[in-house]
């Protein structure tokens, strides 16, 4: 893992290692044709939204289109491997996620190694999680919520989108930085695990902002904390988790990628269209109503981003003994 992370670290700087003349003449003549962004999920999720959101800027900046090509299935691994296998000629693009750090030591035998086989091109944004739960439910902190977990080992359940998933993980490092017992239960999809939070037979989840906004609003759920810095301005009251569980920080990242061996100035040109987007007041504010910051980073930023987070989730699964079944 550790030749593999510096493998990467080293394919992100790569950009910064030809002369800036020959970065420059390449650059501006890409792209010549529409370029495909394949995003590793099912329409409507957070992945999906960003990438529409970034698209059309990308289309206007560049003058080609950016058309969004849905490749869901296997957690992110079959959109994955079809950017691994594509010609590294910069019109083939994934939409890269938390999911893609967790996945490579979640899964023992994928087909492709994703640090050695996708290059980081540009970073998107952060959304956070929010540990909810239901109205019903005793605990209004997250001291109370440890409190109550202390005094009643065993009963408590905490759900999550899958196994693997970054609500998944945000319960599990929970569980590992505060001692407490949860059971794991993994639905199919947010929508289902946060109906049964509803109704009671899971007690607690730690989702995403852009999924639990709505029901923190309408009161159906109760928001103890939020998952990562800085406090969201779509629920400015609620608490940094941080604030009663130290080294406590999750996000969902979100960011470009192409595959390995692509042109550096192909990744420079993509990279510097990409954070004069998030520089744009109106595309910012797009980003902001989704619950989230933006990232703007160059390409070697981004892939130390990915290495850290991979090898972070990479201890926490090993930790937790999690397998994917």
């Amino acid at each position: 893992m550790k030749l593999l992370r510096r493998q990467f670290l080293h394919l992100a700087a790569g950009a910064a290692a030809l002369p800036a003349v020959s970065r420059l003449a390449h650059g501006q003549t890409y792209p010549s044709r529409p370029v495909r962004i394949v995003v590793p999920f099912a329409p409507a999720g957070p992945n999906d939204i960003i990438a529409r959101v970034l698209a059309p800027w990308l289309s206007e900046r560049l003058g080609q289109p950016f058309i969004i090509e849905n490749r869901p299935g296997g957690a992110t691994n079959v959109g994955t491997e079809a950017v691994v296998n594509a010609a590294p000629d910069g019109y083939t693009v994934l939409l890269v996620s938390s999911p893609h750090a967790i996945n490579a030591t979640l899964y023992d035998k994928l087909h492709f190694n994703f640090m050695r086989d996708i290059a980081p091109v540009a970073a998107i944004m952060r959304i956070p999680n929010v540990m909810v739960v239901a109205p019903t439910f005793p605990a209004r902190s997250v001291p109370d919520f440890i409190s109550y977990a202390k005094s009643n080992p065993g009963k408590l359940n905490f759900a999550s989108s899958g196994i693997g998933a970054s609500n998944h993980m945000s319960g599990e490092l929970f569980k590992i930085l505060t001692g407490i017992e949860m059971a794991h239960v993994p639905y199919r999809s947010s929508g289902p695990a946060l109906t049964d939070l509803f109704a009671g037979p899971v007690q607690v989840m730690f989702d995403a902002i852009t999924s639990t906004i709505e029901h923190i609003k309408a009161d159906r759920l109760c928001p103890l904390a939020v998952t990562s810095a800085p406090r969201s301005a779509l629920i400015p009251d609620t608490p940094l988790m941080s604030d009663f569980v130290p080294g406590y920080d999750v996000s969902n990242w979100f960011g470009l990628g192409m595959p390995s061996h692509t042109p550096p100035e192909i990744i420079d040109r993509l990279n510097g269209a990409v954070n004069e987007g998030l520089a744009d007041p109106k595309l910012k504010a797009r980003f902001a109503d989704l619950g989230g910051t933006t990232l703007p980073a160059s390409p070697a930023h981004f892939g130390q981003l990915i290495a850290d987070e991979t090898e972070r989730w990479g201890r926490v699964i090993r930790m937790a003994h999690i397998k994917q079944e």
